[in-house]
């Protein structure tokens, strides 16, 4: 069974974000290291959506959960400017901190944590879908 979450795309509404999240995977029985991992993810995404979607003016993202044949399937789907954060090249991990760009560790993050990432852009809405077999 699918369950949506619709919420202003703000970072004072993080707790609320998480707290939906591990309601859901504390009811389907998701191990607490799955659940730690699977909020890390959820963090950084909507943290991005709520810093960068909507430049500055109000906006809103859902965030959409589902388990099927024991892989989780999050969805987050914003109306802010078109960003598909998988274009980002991933950061070189073997530099120093000093040495690196600035940005891009998150999105490598939930890449690497992640079994499957996924963007797209339809209907004028940003659509990145996150899975993971639990």
């Amino acid at each position: 069974m699918n369950t949506r979450l619709r919420t202003e795309a703000d970072n004072e509404r993080l707790s609320e974000v998480i707290g939906f999240v591990d309601e859901y995977l504390e009811a389907n029985d998701c191990s607490l290291k799955l659940q730690m991992q699977i909020d890390l993810c959820v963090e950084e995404i909507f943290v991005n959506i709520a810093s960068y979607a909507y430049e500055g003016s109000e906006g809103y993202a859902e965030i959409e959960l589902g388990i099927e044949s024991g892989e989780l399937t999050i969805v987050f789907t914003d109306s802010g400017v078109p960003y598909d954060p998988l274009k980002k090249p991933d950061p070189d991990t073997t530099l120093s901190a000093d040495e690196r760009d600035i940005g891009g560790l998150g999105i490598f993050l939930v890449k690497k944590t992640m079994d499957e990432v996924l963007y797209n852009y339809e209907d004028g809405k940003n659509v990145l879908t996150l899975k993971k077999k639990l």
